[in-house]
C-alpha cells in the first residue's frame, strides 16, 4: 500500500472526526443557543429544520460541482466554512446573525458530507477492501468528543463562543494542513448532454439504498431526540440517568464501526447489513417493552450496535454499484443524491415519533422505527458486491502503485500535492483528471 493512500486515509479520517466534533457541539448546545438569541419554542423547530433542508441543497449542489472540480477541493474549503459558521453561532447576538450562521452551516455541511463520502468510496475502491466503516467510526469518536466538550461548557456555564473558539482554533488549521493529502479517485471525461451518468433513469437502482438511508436516520434521530425523554417520562428514570442512553448509543456505535470492516471482509456486506437490521429491530423491541430504565438502556445499546453499520455500508454500496455500471462518473452523483436522504430521515424521524407518542403512546411509537428498519432486510441484496468481490471473502490484492490500483482505478493526490508519481496508463476510455 502506498504512502499516498495511507496519508489520504488518515487525513480523510481526521476530516470525519472534525465534522463529528462540530456537529455535536451544535446540536448538544441547542438550549444554550435558544437562550442566547431568545428563540421562542415556536420558532426553534423552524431553525432546526432549516439546517437539514439547506444541507440537502448543499449535497445536491455538490453533485454538480464535482463535475468541474475534484471532491477534495470541495471538502478542503467546505470544512472551514462549517467551523467558522459554528463559531458565528456562538459569537452572535442578533437573530439575523443566527439565521445567517445556521444557513452557512447547513449548506456547507451538505457539501462536506457529500464530498467526504465521495472520497471515502473512492479510497475504499483503491484499497480493494472494506474501510468505509472506519471513517464513520472517526465521525462517531468526534461526536463523543464534541458532546463531552459541550457538557463541560454547559456544566461550568461557559459562553458559547468560549466553548467553540478553542475547538475552531485547533481543528481549522489542522483540517487545512490535512487537506494536502486528500486523494481523489479516477477522473471522468465530460458527459454529453442528456447522457449524464447521474441523470434520469441512470440511478433508478439507487432507490432501495435511499430507502435504507432514510430508515437508518429515522432510527438515529429517534435515539438522539427521544431517548432521554423516553427514559425519564416512560421508564421513570432520574434526570441524570436520562442523559446516559445517548452516550451509550454513541459509544456502541463507535465500537460497532471500529470492528465493522472486519465483519464485512469476513462475512460480506449483505450479511453485516442484515445482522445490523435485526439487532436494531431487537433494540427497538426491547426499548418498547422495557419494564424499567436498565432494560431500556440495554435496548439503546443494541440500537447503537445495529444501526451503526447501515449508513457506511449504504454509501459503499452506492459507490460500488455505480462503478459496476461501467460509468464511474455516476459514483459521485450517487453518493451526493444518497446523502440527501440522510437529512430526509433526520427531518422525518423526530416529528414522527413525537406525533405518535402524543396521539398514541411512546412505547407504541418505538415500534414504528422497528418495523421500518426491518424493511432493510428486503433490500439487503442491494449491498451485494459484483465483480469487485471485496467484502465477500474474495478481496483484491492491496494497491501497490498510486498511479493505478489493482482494479485499474487511477488516483491523484489532493489539491496541494501536485502530480503524483507516474504510474501505468489509465484504462482505455478514461483520462486522468487534471489538477485543480
Amino acid at each position: 500500500m502506498t504512502d499516498v493512500l495511507r496519508r489520504g486515509r488518515a487525513s480523510l479520517a481526521f476530516s470525519f472526526l472534525a465534522q463529528g466534533v462540530a456537529f455535536a457541539l451544535l446540536v448538544t448546545r441547542i438550549p444554550g443557543i435558544q437562550n442566547r438569541y431568545g428563540v421562542s419554542d415556536g420558532m426553534l423547530p423552524v431553525f432546526l429544520a432549516a439546517v437539514p433542508v439547506l444541507a440537502g441543497i448543499g449535497s445536491v449542489s455538490t453533485e454538480r460541482l464535482v463535475r468541474r472540480v475534484p471532491p477534495s477541493r470541495v471538502l478542503r474549503w467546505s470544512q472551514p466554512v462549517v467551523l467558522l459558521a459554528l463559531l458565528g453561532v456562538g459569537a452572535g447576538r442578533q437573530m439575523a446573525v443566527l439565521a445567517l450562521a445556521l444557513a452557512a452551516f447547513g449548506l456547507a455541511v451538505g457539501a462536506l458530507d457529500a464530498s467526504m463520502n465521495m472520497l471515502g468510496v473512492s479510497l475504499q475502491r483503491a484499497y480493494g477492501r472494506s474501510i468505509m466503516l472506519s471513517f464513520h467510526a472517526a465521525y462517531s469518536l468526534g461526536g463523543i468528543v464534541g458532546a463531552s466538550l459541550a457538557w463541560v461548557g454547559a456544566h461550568y456555564g461557559l459562553a458559547l463562543w468560549v466553548s467553540y473558539l478553542p475547538v475552531v482554533l485547533v481543528l481549522l488549521p489542522a483540517a487545512l494542513v490535512g487537506s494536502r493529502w486528500y486523494v481523489d479517485g479516477e477522473a471522468r471525461a465530460p458527459v454529453e448532454k442528456g447522457g449524464e451518468a447521474g441523470a434520469g433513469d441512470g440511478l433508478k437502482w439507487l432507490l432501495p439504498l435511499c430507502l435504507v438511508m432514510t430508515v437508518a436516520y429515522i432510527g438515529d434521530s429517534t435515539v438522539s431526540n427521544w431517548s432521554a425523554k423516553y427514559l425519564q417520562d416512560v421508564l421513570g428514570s432520574s434526570e441524570q440517568m436520562a442523559t446516559v442512553p445517548y452516550n451509550v448509543y454513541m459509544v456502541t456505535t463507535l465500537l460497532g464501526r471500529t470492528v465493522g470492516d472486519i465483519g464485512v471482509r469476513r462475512f460480506g456486506a449483505v450479511a453485516v447489513v442484515r445482522a445490523g437490521a435485526l439487532v436494531a429491530a431487537a433494540g427497538f423491541a426491547v426499548v418498547a417493552g422495557a419494564p424499567g430504565a436498565w432494560v431500556g438502556m440495554l435496548g439503546f445499546t443494541l440500537l447503537g450496535l445495529g444501526l451503526c453499520v447501515l449508513v457506511p455500508q449504504t454509501f459503499a454500496a452506492a459507490g460500488r454499484r455505480a462503478y459496476e455500471t461501467g460509468r464511474p462518473g455516476a459514483s459521485d452523483a450517487a453518493v451526493a443524491r444518497l446523502n440527501v436522504f440522510n437529512y430526509v430521515g433526520f427531518l422525518v424521524g423526530s416529528p414522527l415519533v413525537g406525533a405518535l407518542g402524543d396521539a398514541w403512546s411512546y412505547r407504541g411509537a418505538m415500534l414504528v422505527p422497528m418495523v421500518l428498519v426491518l424493511v432493510t432486510l428486503v433490500h439487503a441484496r442491494s449491498f451485494a458486491p459484483g465483480a469487485d468481490r471485496y467484502g465477500g471473502g474474495h478481496e483484491r490484492p492491496r494497491t501497490a502503485d498510486v498511479g493505478r490500483s489493482s482494479n485499474g482505478l487511477r488516483l491523484r493526490p489532493g489539491p496541494s500535492d501536485g502530480p503524483g508519481p507516474a504510474g501505468a496508463d489509465p484504462q482505455p476510455g478514461h483520462r486522468p483528471r487534471p489538477g485543480p
